[in-house]
């Protein structure tokens, strides 16, 4: 297979409602990534669009936005696995060009969440459990990772105080990320009061502080054949390993609830196939989507032994001066999260990450990085791993 490496990364704001249509917003990312790696639509061979459906109207939105993009005749794909789509979609591009059918493939992920309400939004999540047998019972995403949480805890003595810590940190770099929709700082204190809305319940134990926010943005990643990324970029920056894997979509049909085994399986994959261990990562975006997400990751990535994920935040050891800095753009939790276009910002950091282009959020010198992006409540597991020459 050829080798592939990453030659372009964009992402717009993310934004709490942006004010446009979908095609403008998918552009957005895209005119980055082709600033990025001085790239004209003509050099893009296909593209593939990521995208949860029924956020907005249109059907088949990959045809409508590679049009606008300027992407016709070329082939496009949509691709949707949840919360995980655009990673999926990195995964398919890393694919087709490592068999030879295509030389540079455009990863286009978006979501424009605002056009509907929250608890529309909510509703439309919630289905993407399984209808007949959970949905129907009001089973939305903050109860599932409730229900983590507290097995969690139960199992291994997790504390409010060690998911609030998470958050804490959360802010500190989303406060440096221009692009996040959430800049403020928030503090210990803040989530330990009940008075404060950060510490308001949503669903127990996790509260308001716990959750990330919906939004609306665009990521772009545009990845290339080795003869052609050494042409657009001086240090491009490779794909080592790629894992994909999958659960039961009803809980009642899993046997682990300290973690995702989907992350796992596709860590296990990524580590193997990149030839390296957690110990080698050198900085890591996770799916953060609540903060008790992110703890599970560390166990499940093998930062950490299951049950010691908390001493990793307790000891701020995944702070950007640590051993295994992660999320440190924010992560979702200070970001957003607009679906589609979520995976695409967590491989955009790490590239930044690894071509020393990070700005205040830059980690010293990181050779090897990793992205955890999850689809649904575990459903979906996709674990990429990054590196340079």
């Amino acid at each position: 297979m050829r080798r592939v490496a990453v030659v372009g990364v964009g992402q717009s704001e993310f934004v709490r409602a942006y004010p446009g249509s979908i095609r403008e917003l998918a552009f957005e990312g895209f005119r980055e990534a082709m600033q990025d790696g001085g790239l004209t639509p003509a050099d893009i061979d296909a593209s593939i669009v990521c995208s949860a459906p029924e956020y907005d109207r249109q059907r088949s939105p990959a045809g409508v936005i590679a049009e606008y993009l300027g992407l016709n005749p070329q082939p496009t794909f949509h691709v949707e696995t949840l919360c995980s789509s655009s990673t999926s979609g990195v995964r398919l591009a890393w694919s087709l060009i490592a068999a030879g059918l295509h030389d540079v493939v455009a990863v286009i992920g978006f979501q424009k969440m605002s056009e509907i309400s929250s608890a529309e939004s909510q509703e439309r999540m919630g289905r993407g459990a399984d209808i007949q047998w959970e949905s129907p019972f009001g089973t939305m995403m903050p109860a599932y990772y409730a229900m983590y949480a507290r097995a969690h805890m139960a199992a291994y003595g997790t504390t409010l105080e060690d998911l609030a810590l998470i958050r804490v940190k959360s802010s500190v770099y989303g406060k440096l990320n221009e692009k996040a929709v959430y800049r403020k700082e928030v503090t210990l204190p803040q989530l330990s009061d009940p008075q404060d809305r950060m510490a308001g319940p949503v669903a127990s134990p996790l509260r308001v502080g716990d959750c990330c926010a919906n939004a609306d943005g665009s990521s772009c990643i545009v990845l290339a054949a080795e003869d052609k990324a050494r042409a657009f970029r001086k240090k491009p920056v490779w794909v080592l390993g790629a894992g994909a894997a999958s659960a039961p979509v009803n809980l009642a049909g899993r046997d682990l609830f300290t973690g995702l085994s989907a992350a796992r399986e596709a860590a296990r994959q990524a580590y193997r196939m990149a030839g390296v261990g957690p110990g080698e990562i050198d900085v890591a975006e996770v799916h953060d989507c609540f903060t008790i997400a992110e703890l599970m990751a560390y166990e499940d990535l093998g930062f950490a032994a299951p049950g010691e994920g908390r001493e990793l935040i307790r000891s701020r050891a995944t702070y950007r001066e640590g051993k295994i800095p992660v999320n440190v753009d924010g992560g979702l939790l200070s970001k957003g999260h607009p679906i589609g276009a979520t995976g695409g910002s967590q491989v955009r950091t790490i590239v930044l990450q690894l071509r020393g282009e990070a700005g205040p959020m830059q980690v010293k010198d990181p050779r090897i990085g990793l992205v955890h992006n999850i689809g649904g409540v575990g459903l979906y597991g996709n674990v990429l791993i990054f590196g340079t020459d």
